[in-house]
């Protein structure tokens, strides 16, 4: 489904990701894992095309509205209402029925529908938001940095409950995070740091050698 190779990204004469090669199979969940600063969130955006890489390519079959990129800082206009930020969102992407996508979206994710704007909801319900415009039009890759934070427990299970599903209908995803736990979730783990790929195996294999802890 992705295919990376080499990618690299510089700033000045810092480097944030060192030559890193990955790729994303259908139905395969990848977690992302290391400290913070250790370059999870930079790789995640240089594969959801939102950040160019310094060095190395990136391929796909995928057309861009099939991939849900969800930052680690929620994208959405903070002076429109979560069911408005759902309705442009799904426009923008050519949903053929955004009133109805973004429904299901608000349904689904539990979202308040009032007339409150974003940028006053709570920052649980900014992060249910931010997920739901990356979920929105059933993409066929999801790309989701630090997707937990600021979810309460019964809200992460539920996430995670929403990528199995989404897994057994062929859908890939690469998720970002700092929590060692979640790698039990993966069916292989790449460990990130300093910017560099430390560890990338199987899930099983990182639970033994336990290279970030």
């Amino acid at each position: 489904m992705l295919i990376a190779r080499g990618v690299a990204r510089r700033y000045g004469r810092r480097t944030a990701l060192r030559p890193t090669e990955i790729d994303v199979g259908s139905g395969e969940l990848i977690v992302l894992v290391g400290p913070n600063g250790a370059g999870k969130s930079t790789l995640l955006a240089i594969l959801a095309g939102a950040l160019p890489p310094s060095a190395g390519t990136l391929s796909t079959q995928l057309p861009a509205t099939a991939v849900g990129w969800v930052p680690q800082r929620p994208a959405l206009y903070r002076h429109l209402s979560a069911r408005e930020n759902l309705v442009l969102f799904a426009r923008l992407q050519g949903l053929a029925d955004p009133a109805g996508a973004s429904e299901r979206m608000l349904e689904q994710f539990d979202l308040p529908d009032d007339e409150r704007r974003a940028a006053q909801l709570s920052v649980g319900n900014q992060q249910r938001l931010n997920l739901a415009i990356g979920f929105l039009g059933d993409p066929r890759l999801l790309l989701l940095d630090e997707p937990t934070a600021s979810l309460d427990p019964q809200q992460a299970g539920a996430l995670w409950k929403r990528l199995a599903e989404a897994r057994r209908r062929g859908v890939g995803a690469v998720v970002a995070t700092h929590l060692v736990g979640e790698t039990l979730h993966a069916d292989r783990v790449v460990v990130l740091d300093e910017g560099r790929v430390v560890f990338a195996g199987p899930q099983n294999e990182y639970r033994e050698t336990e290279p970030f802890a």
